[in-house]
């Protein structure tokens, strides 16, 4: 038996969080943490939890929860069934916190990242996108400036959906927790990126799709790239969802920068009409060098963006009767989720009711939808022998986990119930290595680390380690790669994973993924880091 049989984080344990592992396929049932100098610090059983249908595995779960104590420990269920050293405190999310903010600066386009902030990542400005043409299929004269913004994932396109819900986590953390957000350059990503959205929206309104070369790039620098880029859209998805961005960026940049703030109001009042009097205008079906992104129903976008322009505007242009008789209709008909994702957005629309107060009868039902769905998540982890909240494994499901902690986040922003930062605490467990593989999913956080993402600047740079900060994707019951001949470790869909770079399935990085982890990473620090 080996350490592979031990699921812990492998980062470590705050002081005052869980701290929750597993052990699968044993007969034992004890364990002991013991310190750097072989000292039994505290001694536990473990708990039988059923058999995994996913892995197949019988599973038993040890709690040291009660041991608060900082410093380096290692946990030992027998002499050859023991776990690597971690440590407790509180430092790791701090730093965790600051890698994956440091994520998106990596993933900026068209600027020089200089050593001095980008380290031996470093790389020369490219893909200036400045004077691009449009696509064909626009059949539009003419060039357009759309310089700056994310790459979005491990690919050279830039997508204003995806962009989008990745933005607005992004506001959101900054919303519920200011004091912690005001210690990271979070401003200034967001801020790199709405500049890319300002830029992306046409002079009557509407906002275009998405910027992609003409074919899909080989694994090159950005700088010696060779299809040309162009402009994609629009559409009115891509309007809605940058007019719910930009509701909300002006009321988290209300106070640093107020002019900015007006700016982005009026600017997402203007896609905003623009929708209305373009309703069904579809995404552009475009898969020659960039990702689809296809959704063929805008009620959830309309929305959320009815949703924010109403808490960002009321008693002015959004409080008209039409208007409100139309966000109404929302409550009534849009279904609530578990999570966030670029293609269905309604939570957003209910997140941003239940934290406005104009409106005490839409917050009320906005609070019990989302609490309807905390409670979902908390009963799958409850009756999941890995104490996790999927039911299945789909492409990104590292960050379909991290939107479950954030849904728990936000409603505990209002119920203040330490047992819910409990079950955030253990998501992101999941994610930092007490999972089936034994990996922790984010770049350069741990030993055990992905060191081959489906990411094109780190398949290309002749750095051995890839960027640091970058969730990848995670177990994958689908397997769309297989024709790439990926070596999955076994059938079984709790071991769909695979660190190598032909696997865009299960180890690709992108945006979307890490911006929940980033809001749940500021969750954490809140509630058990020093400030």
């Amino acid at each position: 038996m080996t350490k592979q049989a031990l699921r812990y984080n492998h980062l470590g344990y705050a002081p005052f969080a869980p701290k929750k592992f597993l052990v699968v396929e044993t007969s034992l049932t004890s364990f002991e943490i013991k310190n750097e100098y072989e000292e039994v610090v505290f001694q536990g059983k473990m708990e039988p939890k059923g058999v995994w249908s996913f892995t197949e595995e019988s599973c038993f779960l040890g709690d040291f929860s009660a041991f608060q104590k900082k410093g380096k420990y290692r946990i030992v269920v027998s002499d050859d069934l023991q776990s690597d050293w971690f440590l407790i405190e509180d430092e790791w999310l701090w730093n965790q916190l600051n890698a994956n903010i440091k994520s998106f600066y990596y993933q900026r386009s068209g600027v020089e990242l200089p050593p001095k902030e980008a380290g031996k990542w470093a790389r020369p400005a490219a893909h200036l996108d400045d004077a691009i043409t449009f696509h064909p299929s626009m059949e539009r004269p003419g060039i357009w400036n759309a310089h700056g913004g994310w790459y979005d994932a491990g690919d050279y396109g830039k997508y204003i959906v995806n962009g989008g819900v990745s933005v607005a986590s992004l506001l959101l953390a900054c919303e519920l927790y200011p004091k912690i957000t005001e210690k990271t350059k979070i401003y200034e990503e967001i801020r790199f990126e709405l500049d890319f959205f300002l830029r992306m929206q046409d002079h009557d309104g509407g906002v275009f799709f998405k910027i992609t070369p003409d074919r899909w790039d080989s694994f090159l620098p950005p700088s010696k790239t060779i299809y040309e880029r162009r402009v994609l859209g629009k559409s009115t998805t891509s309007t809605l969802n940058f007019a719910g961005v930009m509701a909300h960026a002006h009321r988290i940049y209300a106070n640093q920068d107020p002019v900015f703030a007006a700016h982005c109001l009026e600017k997402a009042k203007k896609a905003y009409f623009w929708a209305k009097n373009n309703p069904n205008v579809p995404f552009p079906n475009n898969t020659e060098g960039s990702g689809p992104y296809g959704d063929e129903n805008f009620s959830d976008e309309f929305f959320w963006a009815r949703s924010m322009l109403f808490r960002e505007t009321f008693g002015s242009d959004f409080s008209d009767e039409d208007f409100i008789k139309e966000l109404e209709q929302d409550v009534e008909t849009q279904r609530v989720l578990l999570d966030i994702n670029w293609r269905d957005t309604q939570n957003l629309g209910w997140i941003a009711l239940a934290l406005q107060n104009q409106n005490l009868s839409m917050q009320s039902k906005a609070r019990q939808k989302l609490e309807g769905s905390a409670l979902e998540i908390i009963k799958r982890i409850e009756n999941c022998p890995y104490r996790i909240s999927l039911n299945e494994f789909q492409w990104g499901s590292n960050g379909v986990i991290s939107n479950h902690a954030l849904t728990l986040a936000v409603v505990n922003f209002w119920q203040n119930n330490a047992e819910y930062d409990g079950y955030i605490s253990e998501l992101v467990d999941y994610v930092y290595g007490r999972n089936p593989v034994n990996v922790s999913f984010v770049t350069g956080s741990a030993p055990s680390s992905p060191k081959f993402p489906h990411h094109r600047i780190s398949g290309s740079d002749e750095i051995e380690e890839p960027i640091p900060g970058l969730l990848v994707g995670g177990l994958n019951s689908d397997r769309q790669d297989l024709h790439r001949n990926v070596a999955y470790p076994s059938d079984l869909p709790g071991f769909s994973y695979c660190d190598c770079q032909v696997s865009f399935a299960s180890n690709e990085t992108a945006i979307n993924w890490n911006a929940p982890l980033t809001f749940v990473l500021v969750c954490l620090v809140s509630k058990y880091a020093s400030i």
